[in-house]
């Protein structure tokens, strides 16, 4: 009689351990874990089973979350039909999320691979081993939400106390010996940003000063010894910095104010100066600054070297009482003075050397004779005028430019822009206009329409 044998059982020994501590030693927790789980494979040799050559070790990783390397090895491999059964210490060595197991489950049936866990004798082939299985998770993950409630009590107690519970310290502050220490020199930094915005009342106008003097972020280091380098400072940072109550010597916990163990770096007077011009809405303060300077190329202008916007700016000083206006590229502002070489112009340099293209542009003979061809093509009216007579017209209107500029306010101003120019790009050779062309010759027709019907006045745009 032949003797039957078994049929052989693909054994995938998985292992898990949340932190990296102690990992290095020469027989640590995972160790532990494949040795034991070798011993009940080898226990169960006379039915077939064997452990398989690989390893699937994730050190370091949650078991609530399925981001583990190792993890992911194994699931491929149970896609490619390598493995029979998995083996695992304990269950929530593979899974602390119910979610989670159950969506590995499904894989594990449609794959005919079974599950066991060598310290909880049962297996997913019966439905007594699924409901033991779907029990002993439920604790699994109720245990872990309980860990996290712990937690996140002992961190809202310790907020309470004042104390700093780590990350990025702030601008201004070190971290020594688990506490923030002012650092002297950046918190001379704070305290200049916070008095330049109670004189200036602009974000905008701090970062480009921080980024000509080349200021940057916080640059710190981690317990670990991970260095992260400081970054361009932008409007963001300065908003944040502002806005943090750390430098009144507090402790925040969800929205709510504590003393902290640390000392304060702004005084109480400085920050309540600083919060009453913050109250107004940004857009009001913008509007009062465009109020007082308006703009006429917002929204026109843009830097030829990066491609990127350029948009206007002021800076006040108070003690000259003199203002000075800017277009500053959008790319500089953001990512600080290096980010592009224009950086910024000045605003009444702009805008004369726009205005002076524009009226030289106008005297252009091949702009006259290209908006008369226009003309013949576009009006049915002036079909029958000759071409000197159209280019006449054109030269005439185009000539009363300069008078209804001195007209105009401002808001009327920039609006003809608006419709007269595509956009203006600004080099380090020079300025560039986009002239508008249709609308050119649309804007010279009503013109001189309305020149003939009634006092020979171009229209305002």
């Amino acid at each position: 009689m032949k003797e039957l044998v078994a049929p052989r059982l693909r054994c995938a020994i998985y292992t898990r351990k949340s932190s990296e501590e102690g990992l290095d030693m020469e027989f640590n927790s995972l160790d532990a874990q494949r040795e034991a789980c070798e011993a009940y494979i080898l226990s169960q040799k006379a039915e077939g089973w064997t452990a398989l050559p690989a390893s699937y070790d994730d050190g370091g990783f949650s078991g609530g979350t399925l981001e583990r390397p190792a993890l992911k090895k194994l699931m491929e491999d149970i896609e490619r039909g390598l493995v029979d059964s998995i083996v695992v210490y304990k269950i929530d060595r593979l899974s602390r999320s119910l979610m989670d197991f159950v969506k590995m489950v499904e894989v594990f049936d449609r794959h005919k691979v079974t599950f066991v866990s060598i310290t909880q004798s049962f297996n997913t082939t019966t439905s007594m081993g699924r409901l033991i299985l779907n029990i002993l998770l439920s604790f699994a993950q109720f245990e872990r939400e309980v860990i996290g409630e712990r937690i996140r009590d002992k961190f809202a107690a310790s907020r309470r106390k004042g104390m700093w519970m780590g990350g990025c310290p702030p601008l201004g502050y070190d971290v020594i010996s688990r506490k923030l220490i002012v650092n002297p020199h950046e918190a001379l930094l704070v305290r200049e940003i916070f008095e330049s915005f109670t004189q200036s009342e602009s974000c905008v106008g701090i970062v480009r000063q921080l980024g000509a003097a080349g200021r940057t972020t916080k640059a710190w280091t981690t317990q670990d010894g991970r260095h992260h380098e400081g970054k361009h400072i932008d409007k963001q940072y300065i908003y944040r910095i502002l806005h943090n109550r750390v430098y009144l010597g507090e402790a925040v916990h969800k929205g709510t104010s504590f003393p902290g163990e640390h000392k304060a770096i702004i005084d109480p007077p400085l920050w309540d100066e600083t919060h009453r011009i913050l109250a107004r809405a940004p857009q009001t303060r913008g509007n009062i600054s465009r109020t007082r300077q308006p703009s006429l190329l917002r929204g026109l202008v843009w830097c030829k070297c990066c491609g990127s916007a350029m948009t206007p700016s002021s800076t006040s000083i108070r003690a000259r009482g003199a203002s000075y206006r800017y277009y500053v590229c959008v790319k500089s502002l953001r990512n600080g003075h290096e980010a592009c070489p224009i950086r910024s112009i000045p605003a009444n340099e702009l805008e004369s050397a726009v205005l002076y293209q524009i009226k030289a542009a106008f005297k252009a003979p091949e702009l006259v004779a290209m908006i008369a061809h226009c003309m013949g093509e576009r009006d049915e009216g002036t079909a029958f005028v000759t071409k000197g007579e159209r280019e006449r017209l054109v030269r005439k209107e185009l000539r009363s430019f300069e008078a209804l500029w001195e007209e105009l306010f401002v808001p009327e101003q920039r609006k003809l822009l608006m419709q007269l120019l595509e956009r203006i790009e600004v080099s380090e050779e020079g300025v560039n206009l986009h002239l508008k062309k249709n609308c050119l010759t649309q804007w010279v027709t009503e013109a001189q329409q309305h020149g003939n019907g009634n006092d020979n006045h171009p229209p305002a745009a």
